[in-house]
Formats: structure tokens, C-alpha cells, sequence
């Protein structure tokens, strides 16, 4: 490097939320995609929220000019930008440039679908998967990341750009459909050199430091170990530093541990190393005498005050390894949690103000950085009044009324067995078999059906006293009749009531049960343009009173077809709130299990033959360490089966699960003992179906064939070609077909067609197959 190196600074976050305090960027993207904005007005939104996010940092404490402020946005996806930046475009969309590409790549069209979705790590976001087959282009083809820092310093910014790394994004991807077993890491020594260009350019740009998140380090969820991607890592950052002309390097290991991999990599010549220390442990042994420990100590994932006191002890040991410098940052990118606490109001007099002393979103997580911040700069005792201040809250937190309850406490602890376990499957089927009635490769939908804009304007009138609760429940009635004609024209076998009553698959039962509380604009985003709202998990839970069995009696009383009762089930009520951090996820689960268990039953005394319990987060929490497997699957499991297990063996149990690496949990699929599990598949070509087949899963099964994430309508062959992939691995007795996911964020008009398609399909299998509808 031919300047004098700058020093890292001692405050830093590895990411802000950027869909903005307003969901700004969320606006802008679909007024673009409806062509309501041209794209030189979609990308000067996209800059004006960067200049707003910037300065906020600057105003909460960062410094604009020492590369504190991470710059990281995306109009879509972090590894869909490292995609566009490396050239790494499968050959289907050869031909295409710019936002075109882009957004094909995300969202597909008419003319191509798009690449495949999946969660990142154990987060509730989802990423564009890579495709990288042998002849996959692999360069530095896109200085976006460049332009994007030339244009922060003429705001007045020194930013520092921040990239996934070569090993992670490579060890995210998948092969090239027409190389299926392809190994893209193969191809690490292409990446190294295309991101050392990239490096190169932004060291040109005047950029003095630069991030590279390499958090498959701390995963064993991936093709290899963590070890041996540590050990790959090692030489791929020793190749990286090795250059003289690029920008000091901070490498960070968020969402795990990668303690294992500290040692080798402080050899390596970065200047900077980050190190999740809520979620792994600091580097005990590790020469790091040459490089800048960076402590991820305040909780980028969860929105609860930080613990000061505890941290300031982590730093204190981070001191005394011998490190060139301490800092300390968050433990991750701040892209998983809300704005600013301020945007929030609370309903509940009391609850209010324990709340707002409780929480920290992105904002007051910058704040608990800040302040640490000068504690090492400043001396420890420069903080004593914060550090006890958030003791205090602490304190107040675990006295507080609801936190524990000791009848809820009570219940979980009298659990046996036999209240997680059903009859054996073969009987529910034949019981089922004899009341539902239902034909071969009978047809239903996941749950939800589109939210449109007059269902919207009614639930906000009813929320601000405009429309009272009997013409709101007297609106929501007429939507579900309409479904549920719907349905019935377009000849689906199993009906569902369309879930117009509901805001949020997790927030409608939050705002229904115990223990929860709801924001008004504590948005976090999910994939796209796509945000949720998250409820605050916060003391014991119970279920006070019934929660859907109105809306689903009041559905089956409009049709002979049966109708699903619809719950989600309580490793997704967990994944997708901000749960404690005070409680076992496994007790709160069979606390959220037992609710939806005295659910279930009263589903079930209504009349109701079929319900569904969706699990789509099952693999989401799956804990990136091997060692701690075994016990999350147990608990999971364990809570859904609480849940499901009071019922009759001719009361058909359903479950969902979607982006999935479903794999690696294929035997907790399995143990659900669900009678019949749908999942997403339309984009993987069935890719999953054979596997579980393999795998000995002998139960109902309903592979996506509509990929609902993309806005396009399939066609009936393409259809016909999906079904007939899953008719070939598993018994046409057991398949069911539906889409991938819920239809909530779809039109009508699309939803129309596309059912329309997916039973003139079904009808063709059938007649191909010899199959009596």
C-alpha cells in the first residue's frame, strides 16, 4: 500500500439497515417495477436514503472521516450485488444489462425464472443463490462498489465499502444446473483474483479501508466444515494482503464461531480482524500482535439493551490477548433489526416505558458502540454512568409483571411423552382417507390468498376506530365468501379461508397471545422489497382465547370441500419475532406449543378435518455449530408435535416449510409426523422430492410447482412437467399439489391464472397416469 496506513477506528457497525426509517428504498423499487418511476428516479432514491443513512451514523456518534461508516446498500441483495460484480451470470440471462439484469436475476419474467432464494445463515433473510458451473464468468466486472464510494466522499463521507467475501459467497453457491455436480469452490482461485482487482480499483478510488463478511467461517451448514473453509480462507486472505496496492482489509466472522480460524488468519497480513463474540468466543491463545481485534459485542440479531457491563468485561479480556488494538462493533450487520426505538409508540401504559428502557434498535445499538467506544478510548471509568444505567433497566426487565408466570412455567414442566405423540401414521391415513374423501394428487393452496388493497384499507380503518370491529369482521366475511367461490370455480380439492383477517402469519397471533408485543415500525427487511414487522417476544406466553376458529368455521359453512384450519407453528412464531434472551428457545417453544395445542383442539371440536401448522423457519434456526444439532432438532420437533398431537387420527395434520436447504433436515421433516408436509420446489426443479424419497419419508407430500416469489404465471406445461418430476420419486397415493408459499404478496389476476394452470395440470397427470379423479 502506498499511503500511510490508516488506523481503524474504534467505533464501527459492519452494517446499517438500508431499506430505510420510512421503508423508502421498499417504495422506490416497486413504484419502478410498476412503472411508476423511471430507473434514474429509482437510483437517485436509492442515493438520497444512502445521504440520510450516512448522516444519521455521523449524528449518532460516528466519525465521516475514518472509515466508521460502513457502507453497505443493496436495491436488492448483498450477494446478488457480489454476483453483478464478479460477472458470475448464467447463461440464460447472457444478453442483459444493467436493472434489467439485475432484477431478472432476482425476480425472473416472462421469459426466465430467477436464480434460487434461500435463507441467509440462521437469519430470516433470504439471498439470490449463485449459480457457478466450470465455465461460469468469474472477473471484476461491475464497479459499482467503487462508484458508490467516489460519490459518499463527495457527500463528505470516507466510507468503508463493504463486499462478501471470496470463500463465503463461493461456498453459498450452488452448481450450474447443467453441471450439477459441480463444486463452485473450485473455482476460489478465479474469485481471489477478480475480488484483488475489485481491491485494487477501490484503492485507486482513495478508499483506506475495506470489509470482507466471511461468515460461512462460522457455519457447519455448509459443503465443508468450518474448519476446512478456515483453512481455505487462510490462504485465500494471505493472497489478498499480499497485494501493495489496495485498501487495509477488516475481515469479519459474523453469526458464529470462528475462533478455530483466528490463529491462521491473523497470520495472514489483514489489518483487521472481527470476531462474533455473543454467538462464538474470543480468540484465547491466537498471536494477534500484527492486527486490530475488532469485538462484535453488541447483538446485531435481536433487539433487546445491551448488557454494558458484561461487554465492558469481554473488552477488558479482549485487552489482555495481545492484540496490535482493540475496537469493538456489532456482532453483525444491523440490517436484521428496526430503525430507532423513537419511531415507536406503545399502547399499554406501563408497557410503554418498560419497553422503550428494554429495546435497542439500529440506532441505540450504534449508541451502546459509541459508548464502549469510550470506554476504551477514555478509560473504563469514563462510562460507569451507562454501564449502570443499563444494569438498572436490566434489573427492571426480570422483575417485571408477565416476564415469568409461574402457571405457564407450570404446564411445560408437567409434559410427558405421550402428549408429543400421535397414533402410527398408516392408521391416520386410513381414517383420513375415509372422511376427506379427496381425489389422487388432490390440489389445495399453502394458506393466504392476495392482500389487496381495499382488504389493507379496512384493517388500518378498523385500527384508527374509522370502521368499527362488525363491519370489519362483516368485510373480512365477505372476502372469505369470495375465496372460497373462488376456489370452488377453479376446482381446488382442499379449500383455505384466504387469511384476509390477517397482517402477518406471526404478527396476527402475537397481537392474539400473552407475552407478545407488536410494533408499529420496527420493519426489517427480508428479501427485496419485502419487510416484516417482527413482534417482541417478552414474557411467558398463553393463548387467552381462541384465535381463528370463527374465521374457519364461518369458511367451511360456505362449502362441502373441506376447509384447513391455519396456524403457524412455534419454531416460526420464535424465528420471526424478536424472541428473550432470558428463557431456553426451547421452553418458550413448548410455552407458543401448548397455545397452539388448545387451538388445534378447539379447531378440531369445531369440525374442522384438516389443519395446517406452518413450519417454514424449521431450517432457519437450525444453529450453525454441528455440536448443537441435536438439541435444537429435538426441541423443535418436540414443540410442533405438543402442538399437533391432541387430535383424532382422522383430523388430517398439514405443515409447511419454504427456502429450505432441506437436506440437512430431512429427519426432522420426518419426526413432524405431520400427515402431509408441503414445500417449496418449483425453483430447484423438484430438486428436493428425490432426496426425501431416499430418505425413507413415507408420509403426504406437496412439492411447490408454483414458484410464487417471481411475477409470472405458469404455464400449464411447465406445470405438467413439475408434477410428473415429483410422480416419478414418490407414490402418486401420497403427492399433493401446490404452490411454494403463501399467496398473500400475489394479484389476483396471477393467482387466477396460475391456479387456474395448476389444476388443468393436475388433470393431465391424472388422465397421463390412469389416476380416477
Amino acid at each position: 500500500m502506498s499511503a500511510a496506513p490508516a488506523q481503524f477506528p474504534t467505533a464501527t457497525i459492519l452494517a446499517y439497515p438500508r431499506i430505510g426509517r420510512g421503508r423508502e428504498l421498499k417504495r422506490a423499487l416497486e413504484a419502478h417495477w410498476a412503472g411508476r418511476i423511471t430507473e434514474a428516479e429509482l437510483l437517485n432514491a436509492a442515493d438520497d436514503l444512502r445521504k440520510e443513512n450516512l448522516a444519521r451514523l455521523v449524528e449518532l456518534g460516528l466519525n465521516p472521516s475514518d472509515a466508521s461508516l460502513a457502507d453497505a446498500p443493496s436495491l436488492y441483495d448483498h450477494v446478488l450485488d457480489a454476483t453483478i460484480l464478479l460477472g458470475a451470470i448464467p447463461p440464460r440471462f447472457v444478453g442483459r444489462q444493467g436493472l434489467d439484469l439485475y432484477f431478472a436475476l432476482a425476480r425472473g419474467d416472462d421469459k426466465v425464472g430467477p436464480e434460487e432464494m434461500t435463507k441467509w445463515f440462521d437469519t430470516n433473510y433470504h439471498y439470490l443463490v449463485p449459480e457457478i458451473g466450470p465455465d461460469t464468468p468469474l472477473h471484476f466486472a461491475d464497479d459499482t462498489v467503487v462508484r458508490r464510494f467516489a460519490d459518499a466522499r463527495e457527500w463528505g463521507y470516507v466510507t468503508r465499502p463493504v463486499l462478501v467475501g471470496p470463500v463465503t459467497y463461493l461456498a453459498l453457491a450452488k452448481a450450474d444446473p447443467a453441471t450439477p455436480d459441480f463444486d463452485p469452490l473450485t473455482r476460489i482461485d478465479e474469485a481471489v483474483a477478480a475480488y484483488a482487482d475489485a481491491l485494487a480499483a477501490l484503492h485507486a478510488a482513495g478508499a483506506p479501508w475495506v470489509q470482507l463478511d466471511e461468515p460461512a467461517l462460522t457455519s457447519d451448514n455448509l459443503s465443508r466444515t468450518r474448519a476446512e473453509l478456515g483453512e481455505l480462507a487462510a490462504r485465500v486472505y494471505e493472497r489478498l494482503a499480499s497485494a501493495t496496492e489496495r485498501p487495509q482489509i477488516l475481515l469479519t466472522t459474523p453469526y458464529g464461531d470462528a475462533s478455530h480460524a483466528v490463529a491462521a488468519l491473523a497470520k495472514t497480513g489483514v489489518e483487521a480482524l472481527h470476531v462474533d463474540t455473543l454467538r462464538g468466543s474470543l480468540p484465547e491463545g491466537a498471536d494477534l500482535s500484527g492486527v486490530t481485534l475488532v469485538v462484535g459485542g453488541v447483538d446485531g440479531r435481536y433487539i433487546w439493551r445491551a448488557d454494558l457491563a458484561q461487554l465492558r468485561e469481554t473488552l477488558k479480556r479482549a485487552q489482555a490477548l495481545g492484540a496490535a488494538r482493540v475496537t469493538v462493533a456489532t456482532s453483525n450487520s444491523l440490517q436484521h433489526v428496526p430503525h430507532d426505538t423513537a419511531l415507536e409508540t406503545w399502547d399499554d401504559a406501563t408497557l410503554n416505558e418498560n419497553l422503550h428502557a428494554w429495546l435497542a434498535f439500529a440506532d441505540q445499538k450504534v449508541l451502546e458502540v459509541v459508548t464502549l467506544a469510550r470506554g476504551l478510548d477514555e478509560g473504563w471509568e469514563a462510562i460507569d454512568a451507562e454501564v449502570a444505567e443499563a444494569t438498572r433497566v436490566l434489573e427492571q426487565r426480570a422483575a417485571a409483571p408477565g416476564v415469568v408466570r409461574p402457571e405457564v412455567r407450570a404446564r411445560t414442566a408437567a409434559l410427558t411423552d405421550a402428549d408429543r405423540t400421535r397414533e402410527p401414521y398408516l392408521e391416520r391415513e386410513a381414517a383420513q382417507t375415509e372422511r376427506l374423501h379427496l381425489p389422487p394428487l388432490p390440489t389445495t393452496t399453502i394458506g393466504s390468498f392476495p392482500q389487496t388493497t381495499e382488504i389493507r384499507k379496512a384493517r388500518a380503518a378498523n385500527a384508527r376506530g374509522e370502521l368499527s370491529d362488525a363491519d370489519y369482521q362483516a368485510r373480512m366475511r365477505e372476502e372469505i365468501a369470495s375465496v372460497i367461490t373462488l376456489q370452488e370455480e377453479l376446482g381446488l380439492d382442499v379449500l383455505v379461508h384466504g387469511e384476509a383477517e390477517r397482517n402477518d402469519m406471526v404478527q396476527y397471533f402475537a397481537e392474539l397471545l400473552d407475552g407478545f408485543a407488536a410494533t408499529r415500525n420496527g420493519w426489517v427487511q427480508s428479501y427485496g422489497s419485502r419487510c416484516t414487522r417482527p413482534s417482541i417476544l417478552w414474557g411467558d406466553v398463553s393463548r387467552p382465547a381462541p384465535m381463528t376458529v370463527g374465521w374457519t368455521t364461518y369458511a367451511q359453512s360456505l362449502t362441502d370441500k373441506p376447509v384447513k384450519g391455519m396456524l403457524t407453528g412455534p419454531v416460526t412464531i420464535i424465528a420471526w419475532s424478536f424472541p428473550r434472551n432470558d428463557l431456553p428457545l426451547g421452553e418458550i417453544a413448548d410455552q407458543i406449543g401448548l397455545a397452539l395445542r388448545d387451538e388445534v383442539s378447539d379447531l378440531e371440536a369445531a369440525g374442522i378435518a384438516a389443519i395446517q401448522v406452518d413450519e417454514p423457519a424449521l431450517r432457519e434456526l437450525l444453529p450453525l455449530d454441528a455440536d448443537r444439532h441435536a438439541d435444537y432438532l429435538n426441541w423443535s420437533v418436540g414443540s410442533f408435535r405438543l402442538a399437533t398431537s391432541s387430535v383424532r387420527p382422522d383430523t388430517q395434520i398439514h405443515t409447511h416449510l419454504c427456502y429450505s436447504e432441506f437436506g440437512q433436515i430431512i429427519d426432522a421433516i420426518k419426526g413432524l409426523d405431520a400427515d402431509v408436509t408441503s414445500i417449496e420446489a418449483a425453483r430447484s426443479k423438484m430438486e428436493v422430492v428425490p432426496e426425501l424419497a431416499e430418505a425413507g419419508f413415507d408420509h403426504g407430500i406437496g412439492p411447490g410447482v408454483w414458484d410464487i416469489h417471481a411475477p409470472r404465471v405458469p404455464s400449464t406445461e411447465e406445470l405438467v412437467e413439475l408434477i410428473g418430476l415429483a410422480a416419478d420419486a414418490v407414490p402418486v397415493s401420497r403427492l399433493w399439489v401446490n404452490p411454494d408459499c403463501g399467496l398473500k404478496t400475489r394479484g389476483y389476476e396471477e393467482t387466477k391464472a396460475s391456479l387456474d394452470n395448476l389444476v388443468s395440470a393436475t388433470r393431465q397427470v391424472r388422465a397421463q397416469r390412469g389416476l380416477e379423479a
